[in-house]
């Protein structure tokens, strides 16, 4: 919003009540999930077109779970979604489908590395119109 004002999106959360605490650094953990929330309200705003043509609304989700192993934080949005051409490169150093000047943030190379030093992963599942960014962490004793 401060870069675009008249940019609307829905933002919704469903958090499990019942998650175990897991070993983090919490700043580390909140810069990831800032940078993958940034990321999908810029693939809102690139389907802008999309949305106005349809009764559908921009819309971005952050879910947490239990599994088995750990916890899961699930980031969504329904977006443009990811070209499978660019799927394998999106976590490598200096990639970026941003504009030069535009990318500021922490970028998924940094967000990835940061995830597996806390001995989780970084996975993405995306699709036309529908991209989740799901992190994984270790429950530590």
């Amino acid at each position: 919003r401060a870069k675009d004002t008249t940019f609307k999106a829905e933002f919704t959360t469903n958090f499990d009540p019942e998650l175990p605490r897991v070993n983090v650094i919490p700043q580390d953990i909140g810069r990831v999930l800032l940078n993958l929330i940034n990321n999908a309200f810029q693939a809102c705003t690139e389907r802008t077109g999309h949305f106005e043509r349809s009764r559908e609304a921009p819309l971005v989700q952050v879910s947490t779970k239990r599994t088995e192993s750990g916890i899961q934080i699930s980031v969504s949005d329904n977006g443009s979604g990811i070209p499978e051409n660019i799927k394998d490169k999106i976590f490598q150093p200096f990639f970026t489908t941003k504009p030069t000047g535009q990318g500021t943030g922490l970028g998924l190379s940094l967000s990835y590395d940061i995830v597996k030093a806390h001995g989780g992963t970084l996975k993405v599942e995306s699709e036309s119109g529908k991209t989740v960014f799901v992190i994984t962490l270790p429950i530590n004793g």
